[in-house]
């Protein structure tokens, strides 16, 4: 795959010529409403089979033919390049597709094993029909190298709404978590409509995790949390109630998201949630938390103190680190998930986290602020479609910020208001993306499904293979 981003003057006519791919293709993967209207500043994601690669800081030829499943001397070949040791960062590089030319009596898994790659993924890259029925001679297009990671997918939408997102994406995600069972004070639960977003879960090879949670848009949760962590009594109760709910509803584990729990609970809530692991695993089931964005463990503020990310990354099997909302919807425009934010958070979790327990937040939603900025004015929340749509209608060119690794947009609506919007694109799910592999994460975590955002999942799919625990 490669991202594209649309210049003054260009079609998908002239950008299919380009790189050799066929417009309808170009507009299915990402979702195009209408191929004839673009907009300066766009990215395109173009299925090609070969990938480029942005030289940083400190990288060889040897580490980044590593980093893709290549050799040097392709890369090299590739690229023309007379001096191998002279490489510099902002270079960019194409990264060749391998082949494979099958000999007599050669099987799939035997060539997927050479490579340390999968049958399946031959299969997709090379459209194959029946897996037993391959010739000598024929030329194979050997996938590139990809790591496999965990992928979680928080659902907002009850019912057969949240089940048909499920499906949609089923095949990208290892855990869906329906959001939220609000907890009581006396350790009992409030439902939602789960069942149907269950039952697609399974149907899709996706482990649903029961999400529960003390807060609401009313209510903070500081004292409910404070209720129950004072009460072993209750705690036992919810705990109980909990397990009721998984064995009913085929849940296979847990996500905790006690948030807004004063500091001096802390130790209070690590205690529960090892009195959770405690209960849960012996009967099969996991447990996870969610943790707020902190960028060290002397953070203060409500919403961090009593997050202890030491405990949290010893005592449950993993955690979602909420690594977005910097750009809030009643606060002033700014990137939701700005990578030089998230790279802070990421520097102090993964010094007290094990890396593979942790799954990093990624927000899949853009937003449309009205200027100037009113202290408490709530901006619109849509998906990125919404935007795309928004800036071709206004002749919006897109912008894209290289600190926070976000694009946006300005325009004048019909009433002659002036709005910022920022959002995600292919370029910002990328630097997520790469992030990911650059720090050796266990996953990613969305926050939340109902946003259409074609351009993710393929990316996606293109970077990682997608771990499937049923």
């Amino acid at each position: 795959m490669q991202i594209h981003v649309v210049r003054q003057g260009e079609t998908l006519w002239s950008i299919s010529r380009q790189y050799g791919v066929g417009i309808n293709d170009i507009v299915s993967v990402n979702g195009l409403e209408n191929p004839n209207q673009l907009v300066i500043g766009l990215a395109l994601v173009i299925p090609t089979a070969y990938k480029t690669h942005t030289v940083s800081a400190g990288e060889s030829l040897w580490s980044i033919a590593r980093r893709y499943g290549t050799t040097v001397q392709s890369i090299v070949s590739a690229n023309q390049i007379t001096d191998p040791s002279r490489i510099f960062p902002g270079m960019n590089l194409v990264i060749p597709v391998r082949t494979h030319t099958v000999i007599q009596g050669e099987t799939l898994w035997q060539i997927a094993q050479i490579y340390g790659t999968s049958v399946q993924a031959i299969i997709q890259a090379n459209q194959i029909q029946n897996p037993n029925l391959i010739y000598p001679g024929t030329v194979l297009s050997i996938p590139f190298a990809k790591p496999v990671i965990d992928v979680n997918a928080y659902v907002i939408n009850e019912g057969e709404q949240g089940a048909e997102e499920v499906r949609d994406v089923g095949e990208h995600l290892t855990y869906s978590a329906p959001f939220a069972y609000i907890i009581q004070a006396d350790g009992g639960l409030t439902p939602i409509n789960d069942g149907p977003i269950v039952q697609a879960s399974l149907a899709e090879r996706v482990v649903p995790m029961l999400s529960i949670t003390n807060f609401t848009y009313r209510d903070p949760g500081s004292r409910v949390a404070k209720t129950v962590l004072s009460s072993t009594e209750i705690q036992n109760r919810l705990l109980e109630n909990i397990l009721g709910v998984i064995r009913y509803k085929g849940y296979r584990g847990l996500n905790v998201d006690f948030e807004n729990v004063f500091p001096e609970d802390r130790e209070a809530y690590n205690q529960f949630l090892q009195r959770a692991v405690d209960r849960l695993h012996p009967e099969g089931y996991f447990v996870s938390t969610a943790l707020a964005p902190k960028t060290s463990g002397e953070q203060q503020g409500l919403l961090y103190e009593a997050h202890d990310y030491p405990a949290h990354g010893r005592i449950v099997d993993f955690v979602v680190l909420m690594t977005y909302e910097w750009g809030y919807r009643k606060g002033p425009p700014q990137a939701i998930s700005p990578i030089n934010q998230i790279r802070k958070v990421l520097d102090y979790a993964v010094s007290v986290i094990p890396r593979r327990k942790i799954l990093m937040g990624f927000q899949i939603y853009g937003r449309d602020w009205l200027l100037p900025h009113v202290e408490g004015q709530e901006a619109e929340t849509f998906s990125q479609q919404e935007a795309v749509r928004r800036a071709i209608q206004y002749g919006a060119a897109i912008q894209y910020d290289p600190l926070t690794q976000s694009p946006f947009f300005r325009y004048t609506d019909s009433q002659g208001r002036s709005h910022e919007v920022w959002f995600e694109d292919a370029r910002s799910a990328q630097a997520k993306f790469d992030t990911v592999k650059d720090y050796g994460l266990g996953g990613i975590s969305y926050w939340t499904l109902g946003y259409p955002y074609p351009q993710n999942w393929v990316l996606l799919d293109d970077n990682f293979t997608i771990r499937k625990l049923l």
